[in-house]
């Protein structure tokens, strides 16, 4: 089974002008691959089959790169365009700019041209070993790694390892989880995950530091300075929630052998303006994520309730359905037929655990 750790790199300056050479390489190739791509089609409606190694001629820079990374590059441009035409909403592949701030470029591992050896890691093409610092053991077979620089200038190296991962030991409990915006998560179990709202408690600070950012003469020293400072709050932001949902994902998994969900259309649902910034800071698509991966890993099942199943609408006692419900507004509500009083989350997730009985 595969699985990627992520480390921090500290390369030096020889290292960092190598990565970036890879980077726009990389940028490079799959951009003219993609252009040549769109331009033979326009004249004979076929499907241009290009090759990286059919532009080293012509551009002999891209030998001094990695020859994986180009290749990968190629792999993942034939990846988008058969997405596209398998799913016209996913939209026609792109071009990548050269202005954003966040650059990576991927290479495989063949015959151990990829190792960790005394807190180096030897990668393809680079002469010397770059530091890396391995905060995790792992056993298993390196079979790819992705180098990526963030807008901090921060380098990280993620590694696809192929392991045997144990599961976890069975057990009889299932639980339903209602995800929301005023709770993050409320369980069938009565447990409440908070949304802690990071974004929302660094707004101000944001809002000053885009302003300085925005004052400052493009291309100046003082503008790289201010930028730096408006990128790494946005990362602290990033990395809480982040760290927030693995901690409340695996604390989920590790107890529960049976998990149901809701089919959140997340997309749909961020055509409401309203609410559309505080859905994104929750991420429920991402929490979604984690939770099918690490159920695949060890050994837990993932129930999706059908995306129509009103389960914030049905009492979880009687199951009488009450259309007044519907209203975002109504947190607590008492069933006509029963007269039993709901949390309208608490009762949701209730309801979501029926699905796994």
């Amino acid at each position: 089974m595969f699985k990627a750790y992520k480390f921090r790199l500290y390369p030096n300056k020889e290292q960092q002008e190598f990565f970036a050479k890879n980077f726009g390489c990389v940028r490079f190739i799959y951009n003219k691959m993609l252009a040549d791509k769109i331009e033979h089609y326009e004249k004979t409606g076929e499907m241009l089959n290009n090759t990286p190694a059919q532009y080293k001629k012509e551009y002999p820079w891209l030998k001094e790169v990695d020859s994986l990374a180009l290749s990968n590059a190629r792999l993942n441009l034939n990846k988008a365009y058969r997405n596209f035409f398998r799913d016209k909403s996913v939209g026609f592949p792109r071009f990548k700019s050269k202005k954003i701030n966040r650059h990576s470029y991927t290479t495989n591992n063949q015959k151990g041209t990829v190792r960790i050896e005394d807190g180096y890691i030897k990668l393809p093409k680079l002469k010397s070993m770059v530091k890396i610092v391995q905060h995790r053991e792992f056993d298993g077979e390196i079979r790819s790694c992705t180098v990526s620089k963030t807008p901090t200038n921060k380098y990280y190296i993620s590694i696809l390892v192929d392991e045997d991962i144990k599961q976890l030991p069975k057990n009889n409990k299932k639980v339903g989880i209602d995800l929301g915006i005023k709770n993050f998560a409320v369980t069938s179990d009565g447990e409440v995950f908070e949304n802690l709202e990071w974004l929302k408690k660094s707004e101000k600070r944001l809002a000053k530091l885009q302003r300085d950012l925005s004052r400052k003469k493009k291309g100046s020293r003082n503008r790289e300075k201010a930028r730096l400072k408006f990128a790494k709050l946005h990362e602290k932001i990033a990395n809480q929630r982040e760290d927030y949902l693995h901690k409340v994902a695996s604390k989920i998994i590790n107890e529960n052998q049976v998990i149901v969900l809701e089919d959140l259309k997340v997309s749909d649902m961020l055509e409401n303006h309203r609410l559309a910034k505080a859905i994104s800071e929750v991420s429920w698509f991402e929490f979604r994520k984690q939770l099918e991966y690490k159920a695949e890993w060890y050994g837990r099942e993932i129930i999706i309730a059908p995306a129509n199943y009103p389960s914030s609408q049905l009492c979880s006692s009687c199951g009488y359905k009450n259309p007044e419900v519907k209203n975002l507004a109504l947190r607590k509500w008492t069933c006509p037929q029963c007269g039993t009083h709901h949390d309208r989350d608490a009762n949701a997730s209730k309801n979501l655990l029926k699905l796994a009985m």
